[in-house]
């Protein structure tokens, strides 16, 4: 597992929240997809833009690396089976959320009420699935492995394409008409618990016209779980416990990335899943290596960047991981001072919300 070394910090969780109206939660996603807001943060300056004027910001030589990871419908709903009577259902109602593939087809997941269930128990999902729960993990999470016909299905996202729902944060509460709003035109490999929702700006036209300036875009991957989005209850920052993520950067992805930043290009992240996985996949020169492994970097002020010089993101959650991380990439103050004026000029929040780009401000990391 990939940990980076805490740098030393005396910022506390409070330090990054921030005021934020409603009515700025993004409930929908905005069409065309490259139609959202850009918010443009260099060299001390705010420019407001659109995001398909995204490629003015890239230049030829430059790498756009993108996680192509892919949302499953991890959010199903099922009924108790009561101990003694096989697939006969108790009248609790279960909610579960997969989170995390572990080995042999095992799942970390999330349950709702957790106390229901105990070891041994069993969910039933109408007649297609079965859970019995095995173990529990870190916060509660329970380790569940599945029964399906597996002559009919021949993996378990099959499944779930059936039965399953996105799982949209909570902040969303209006129902999303197209689930495939809540994918990145270029998701590949399932395993997602949510999107990696930087990339939901970009349309395939959009991406066709950047490669056509001489960017090149390269994919990584991280699935992302509760350890992107999980609150920070700690009072003192250093004391959070990231959950780790798994992630995958291939030697042919590591290769081109390399190649490009030796000859002058920059490498620009999209979204802070992508910045994740660059910056556990460097070593301290700055080069990229192939690795398949979990990461549970932290990244907050303080903390030096060895990969990524630009990054896309949406706007994050106040006293969020993610607001700290973009924080350590421009400065704390300066990023806060962003999301004030965002706030002014009445940008869209959050997953569905508008988009950053920033440029990395090396003298944040010197302070």
């Amino acid at each position: 597992m990939i940990k980076n070394t805490l740098p030393k910090t005396t910022l506390h969780t409070s330090d990054f929240y921030y005021e934020l109206p409603s009515e700025l939660i993004a409930q929908t996603p905005i069409e065309p997809r490259d139609h959202s807001r850009l918010m443009v943060l260099g060299d001390g300056k705010i420019e407001h833009k659109h995001f398909y004027d995204i490629i003015d910001y890239l230049k030829e030589g430059d790498t756009l690396v993108i996680n192509d990871s892919k949302v499953i419908p991890a959010r199903i709903y099922g009924e108790k089976v009561r101990e003694g009577d096989d697939f006969v259902s108790a009248p609790s109602k279960i909610e579960m959320l997969l989170l995390k593939q572990r080995e042999n087809e095992r799942w970390e997941v999330l349950l709702r009420p957790a106390k229901k269930i105990k070891l041994g128990g069993r969910v039933r999902f109408g007649d297609i699935l079965t859970a019995t729960v095995e173990s529990v993990v870190e916060d509660g999470n329970r380790i569940v492995s599945f029964d399906y016909d597996r002559d009919k299905y021949s993996n378990i996202f099959e499944v779930l394409n059936l039965i399953g729902s996105m799982p949209l944060p909570p902040y969303i509460t209006k129902k999303l008409e197209d689930k495939d709003r809540y994918q990145t035109v270029y998701a590949r490999e399932n395993g997602s618990a949510a999107a990696p929702t930087a990339g939901l700006h970009f349309t395939k036209e959009l991406l066709e016209k950047i490669k056509a300036k001489g960017v090149a875009i390269v994919p990584v991957m991280l699935h992302v779980g509760l350890g992107t989005f999980r609150p920070v209850k700690e009072n003192n920052i250093t004391d959070h416990i990231m959950h780790t993520e798994y992630i995958e950067v291939t030697k042919k992805s590591a290769d081109i990335i390399n190649e490009r930043k030796r000859a002058g290009g920059r490498t620009v992240a999209v979204g802070t899943t992508s910045c994740r996985t660059l910056e556990s996949s460097a070593d301290d020169d700055g080069i990229i290596h192939p690795v398949c492994d979990d990461t549970g970097i932290f990244i907050f002020p303080g903390y030096k960047f060895k990969a990524v010089d630009a990054l896309i993101t949406n706007f994050h959650l106040p006293e969020s991981t993610l607001l700290m991380l973009v924080s350590a990439f421009y400065g704390k103050d300066e990023m806060m001072d962003a999301y004030k004026c965002a706030v002014d000029e009445k940008y869209r929040f959050f997953s569905f919300g508008d988009a950053m780009f920033i440029q990395h401000n090396k003298q944040a990391n010197s302070r």
